[in-house]
């Protein structure tokens, strides 16, 4: 036998508003903090991809210049070291 009370009605009915308010007030406030995050985070100065990419390609080409030159280098330092040493010893023998 079920009774008919009212106020039990009420109350589920007053909890079952409230419960939804309280869920739209949890997402409007997600929201409002996920805006002024974003807001936050662009006035900052961050880098994008791409041009984090370009940057990292563009650096990628000047190490490799770089070993490339360091290379002729040592190359031209142990020619110059061995033509030096070929000179001071003629001009050993000559004196």
């Amino acid at each position: 036998m079920q009774t008919e009370n009212r106020l039990f009605d009420d109350l589920a009915k007053m909890l079952n508003g409230a419960a939804g308010t309280i869920a739209g007030m949890g997402r409007e406030a997600e929201g409002s903090a996920r805006s002024r995050a974003r807001e936050w985070i662009g006035g900052l100065d961050f880098v994008g991809r791409d041009e984090f990419e370009a940057v990292k390609a563009m650096a990628a080409a000047a190490r490799d210049e770089a070993d490339t030159l360091r290379a002729r280098l040592d190359a031209l330092e142990a020619r110059t070291a061995t033509t030096g040493t070929a000179a001071d010893a003629a001009m050993g023998a000559a004196a």
